[in-house]
């Protein structure tokens, strides 16, 4: 018996453009992918490159809904669909979701997600895109987080997300990423790696990791300059400075995430398996060694948002 298609899942964010036909049970039946992030469509024509991932699917199933979650929905994107406010749940999702005519069949959007601020507990506004449909598909694949959780999505931008009750809570955004990248190619502390070919160190990296963990409430601003000072003295290598500057980094997103903790739920990491295995070592040097690895949880969560917008019926489910 052929397998029936119910659901076309995209994941259209900054560096790429995923597309899955899924069965009635959530299965993949087909994908596609290219590396056009919303900055990199070819020409800017978002309808075009629609048509080139899906346009036959959409031919043979035209009745099927397709259903996008990332970037895609920003205000760079194809279509800017308003955020929805945190705590969210898949059902406010759900209700923020948006539908266009794209020339090739209607496609429905995901909202992102916006943290408003809060005098109270010093909070500042936040925004996701893309991460929500992540967090809900762990949580699809691993009811168990649904009580509480702390996620963690590495990355550019790395996120890290409570969940209580099976609601996204709250969250905080660390340029990690981008900062490593920013000191890499733009600043002094990169100069020695430029010169040479770097090397990896999980011990040099763990070095940079227990300076920023002893830091304590002054943080790692102070020490930064010692990526340099500290090859100009011969305690470390040029080839080595990257993965010390790394660890200080991630270090520091560390401490400053569990400084204020007493205690640590049940975390996972979600993402690419390299870095999160980079951010597994650091956490266990902070003491946290119960750290779960997720490869990728957008399938789930496009599929958890699409029954809860009924887009999928429960007798197809």
């Amino acid at each position: 018996m052929s397998r029936q298609p119910r659901l076309m899942a995209v994941d259209w964010g900054t560096s790429s453009l995923r597309a899955w036909l899924l069965d009635d049970q959530g299965e993949i039946i087909d994908s596609r992918a290219e590396p056009w992030g919303i900055q990199q469509v070819p020409d800017g024509d978002f309808a075009s490159a629609w048509r080139r991932i899906a346009g036959d699917w959409r031919e043979h199933y035209p009745e099927v809904p397709a259903l996008a979650c990332g970037m895609i929905g920003s205000r760079g994107g194809w279509r800017e669909v308003p955020y929805v406010d945190c705590p969210a749940a898949p059902e406010e999702l759900a209700e923020g979701l948006v539908e266009f005519d794209t020339g090739t069949g209607p496609l429905t959007l995901v909202p992102g997600i916006m943290q408003h601020s809060d005098a109270a507990t010093a909070t500042l506004p936040n925004v996701m895109r893309g991460e929500e449909t992540q967090v809900l598909g762990a949580l699809e694949r691993q009811p168990a987080l649904r009580n509480e959780a702390l996620l963690v999505m590495p990355g550019t931008h790395c996120k890290w997300v409570t969940v209580r009750e099976g609601r996204i809570t709250d969250f905080t955004t660390h340029m990690t990423g981008e900062l490593f990248a920013v000191l890499r190619e733009h600043s002094i502390l990169g100069r020695p790696a430029r010169e040479v070919t770097t090397e990896a160190s999980e011990a040099v990296f763990c070095e940079g990791l227990d300076v920023a963990r002893k830091s304590g409430c002054a943080g790692t601003s102070g020490a930064l300059f010692s990526v340099r000072s500290r090859v100009l003295a011969g305690e470390l290598t040029p080839e080595h400075s990257l993965e010390y500057l790394s660890g200080l980094l991630i270090g520091e997103e560390l401490r400053s995430v569990l400084a204020d903790r007493h205690s640590c739920p049940p975390l996972m990491l979600i993402g690419d398996d390299s870095l999160c295995q980079r951010y597994r070592l650091a956490l266990e040097r902070f003491g946290i060694d119960d750290v779960h690895l997720m490869a990728d949880a957008s399938i789930a969560g496009l599929w958890r948002i699409a029954r809860a917008a009924g887009l999928i019926n429960d007798r197809e489910h």
